[in-house]
């Protein structure tokens, strides 16, 4: 089952490497990518900003079945105290991510971060921290952490200029 997913950035990302994001993110070092078109492009608009550049959306055909079936996966479905703890952990450098080729689940953006900070810092206590993420359902978003599965799984399908 092939679906279609986009990387919002500034730059054409024809061949992605897994190796060249940045450390303690909410899975780990990889790929990221998501099958919402909407988020790429919000994503990539905050991106171009930071950078002073203009913003692109990369789409991509994703052979999830594929991917899935040939990797060592972790997928979260909720804003949940197991999704809480790895992301938790990842951003703090414990990288729980390091077992998996494939992560999947919500992403930490606007609508969440502020309680992540907070619980991080000491001022949320988890039980309540849970509560307000309960409210939410997650965003979402890929990491894709391994580039032989990547190159085979992960297809380039164009970039749109925003």
């Amino acid at each position: 089952m092939s679906i279609i997913v986009y990387h919002g950035s500034t730059d054409v990302v024809e061949h992605p490497v897994c190796s060249l994001s940045r450390e303690n993110l909410d899975f780990g070092k990889g790929f990221y990518v998501t099958d919402i078109r909407q988020q790429a492009i919000d994503w990539a608009m905050r991106v171009a900003i930071n950078r002073d550049a203009k913003p692109v959306l990369n789409r991509y055909h994703l052979d999830k079945e594929g991917i899935i079936g040939a990797s060592r996966c972790r997928i979260f479905t909720a804003y949940d105290e197991d999704w809480l703890d790895f992301v938790v952990a990842n951003r703090l450098g414990r990288n729980l991510a390091l077992p998996y080729d494939y992560i999947e689940g919500g992403v930490a953006n606007d609508r969440v971060v502020d309680t992540i900070r907070l619980y991080m810092s000491g001022f949320m206590p988890k039980d309540f921290a849970l509560g307000r993420l309960a409210q939410h359902q997650p965003n979402s978003q890929i990491c894709l952490r391994n580039q032989q599965l990547l190159d085979k799984y992960l297809l380039y399908d164009g970039t749109e200029r925003l």
